[in-house]
């Protein structure tokens, strides 16, 4: 069987897979958020944390529910860090310095996952399991519940009421997340990947010096660190580390588990407005822009037309072999649509084409079908500036599921849209213009300036994965790439939870002929043209500089 035939094959597989759950999955949990019981272990988790579930939340009240949670998150685990080396369980590791550990606690409660350091060399397994693994699922569970607010917004009239954080973000973590992630452990366990408390221990000589390796809770930390699109690894080379992803169905399965909520919510949000047409649309601009990204990444990297590249068969630097090339496309693609950032294989040694594409796939927003929330919450934000475009063409006032979008809604959307490409590119532009910043580069010329705006694009939406030749760790990109995380991840929530009020407090709008059928082929189709466009005129000129000029120059 050659290369391609394999990934074609494997491609295919995995679209069975996410076919044959999306149905019981995405209903499951629209029952979920819309249930009025409250499970046993629910009810104490509420008492212990001090909250009521059944208080009524408008935006603001939303908000301040996940800004107070977030915050204390960001405050636990910085302090975590820099207590680790007088706490129990940290294998003799010293504390991490402060401008890491910030970045490491921001990195990590926003659903980022971006690394500036070695986990196997850095960090102990109460570090490891007790504080990242926690963020992991808690983070995970706060997009779900702003998406879920906003498709509340959609579906509601007449009231402020977007539900409740604190019971969405406990439902989610004990109904959703943690029985897949616990399903996901043994699977990996299964396929070999390492889960035990084993510490340090030797392996053997290598060039003469004794090689040591990490034990640790690994299969528990990679489940949910695909399931809730984190993508921290708990060993450096991420899911290319044999501990971490061993064989190619386990790599496979993590793929599976960074798509499956993300498209399982276009199903949920269909339920909850009592139109699953509606979800179908959304879930066909994701499906289609993933599968052609998909595709093209397949192209570059078995097509091209260096000589070294076309005698081997296709770009292998950097990739598993035990993966192949076909298999790390999937993985690269999938996990940059996302907000996973986990990595199978490394992105900076991909084709000039093969990077951009990468990049182009976080720059879209990770919206196909984006992170655990975020995705779904992001291409809603992008159905209702399609929704603005037409109703400029046809001159009638725009509607989205029965909701005018007037001068506020706009407002907030393009708000939102306009956040973070800001973010990416004065980052970057400083990061250039500096005199300091630009040492961290490893490599020059065009592919030097995509590490950096790689690094920038990766942290302001929430990705976390990085183009291996920059160096992070100093105080400037520590700084830099929290700040893009906070205000990457916070800010267009502000935004979301404001616009979801707003559509809230709306009496409904009888559907008549010149309504816009936003459940239809026709409008997957503005919406996939809008999406490219806004992209397209945003970043094109940073592409330019960077990814096209040393794919055209290779």
């Amino acid at each position: 069987m050659g290369p391609v035939l394999a990934g074609v094959l494997q491609l295919l597989a995995l679209t069975a897979a996410l076919a044959l759950v999306y149905v019981p999955l995405g209903t499951y949990m629209a029952r979920v958020y819309t249930s009025d019981r409250h499970l046993r272990v629910e009810k104490w988790i509420y008492k212990g944390i001090g909250a009521d579930p059944d208080t009524r939340m408008r935006w603001p009240a939303y908000l301040r529910a996940v800004l107070g949670f977030s915050l204390a998150g960001v405050l636990f685990l910085y302090l975590l860090q820099r207590l680790q080396g007088v706490l129990p369980g940290s294998l003799g590791f010293s504390s991490i310095e402060p401008a890491q550990a910030f970045n490491t606690a921001v990195s990590f409660v926003t659903n980022t996952n971006w690394q500036s350091y070695a986990g196997e060399q850095a960090m102990g397994p109460l570090v490891q399991t007790g504080g990242l693994a926690v963020q992991n699922f808690v983070s995970a569970a706060v997009g779900i519940a702003v998406a879920m607010a906003l498709v509340r917004g959609l579906a509601r009239t007449r009231t402020g009421d977007l539900g409740n954080f604190w019971a969405d973000l406990v439902r989610g973590t004990v109904r959703v997340l943690l029985p897949l992630a616990f399903v996901a452990a043994l699977v990996l366990v299964a396929c070999g990947v390492l889960q035990n408390f084993a510490g340090i221990h030797e392996v053997g000589q290598f060039l003469g010096a004794p090689q040591q390796w990490n034990g640790g809770a690994v299969a528990s930390q990679e489940a949910i660190k695909e399931l809730g699109t984190n993508g921290g690894g708990y060993f450096n080379a991420n899911s290319a580390h044999p501990f971490e992803n061993p064989t190619p169905f386990s790599n496979l399965f993590e793929i599976f588990l960074i798509l499956v909520i993300p498209f399982a919510l276009t199903r949920t949000f269909g339920v909850m407005v009592g139109s699953v047409r509606q979800g179908w649309a959304i879930l066909a601009t994701m499906a289609a822009i993933w599968v052609g990204f998909v595709a093209l990444m397949m192209w570059t990297e078995f097509a091209h037309h260096e000589g070294a590249l076309r005698i081997a068969g296709a770009s292998l630097e950097g990739k598993e072999l035990r993966f192949g090339v076909g298999a790390s496309s999937i993985f690269a693609v999938s996990t940059t649509l996302t907000s996973t950032g986990a990595v199978d294989s490394f992105h900076s040694s991909y084709t000039g084409f093969g990077g951009g594409i990468t990049l182009l796939s976080m720059m879209l927003g990770e919206i196909a079908p984006g992170g655990t929330g975020s995705g779904l919450y992001g291409m809603l934000i992008l159905a209702v500036i399609a929704v603005f475009i037409a109703g400029l063409m046809v001159g009638r006032t725009p509607e989205y599921l029965g909701k005018k979008i007037g001068a506020r809604e706009i407002k907030l959307a393009a708000l939102y849209i306009l956040v973070t490409p800001a973010l990416v590119l004065v980052f970057t532009a400083l990061s250039m213009a500096l005199p300091t910043p630009p040492h961290s580069m490893l490599n020059p010329g065009e592919h030097g300036f995509s590490e950096v705006l790689y690094a920038f694009t990766s942290a302001a939406n929430n990705n976390g994965s990085a183009f291996a030749g920059l160096d992070a760790n100093t105080d400037w990109y520590n700084t830099t790439t929290a700040l893009a995380m906070l205000l990457g991840r916070f800010l267009p929530m502000v935004f979301v939870l404001a616009l979801a009020g707003s559509l809230a407090g709306q009496q409904p709008v009888p559907v008549t002929a010149g309504t816009l059928r936003t459940d239809k082929p026709l409008f997957a189709g503005l919406l996939l043209g809008a999406i490219l466009i806004i992209v397209g005129l945003t970043y094109f000129p940073a592409l330019a500089l960077g990814p096209l000029a040393e794919g055209l120059a290779s």
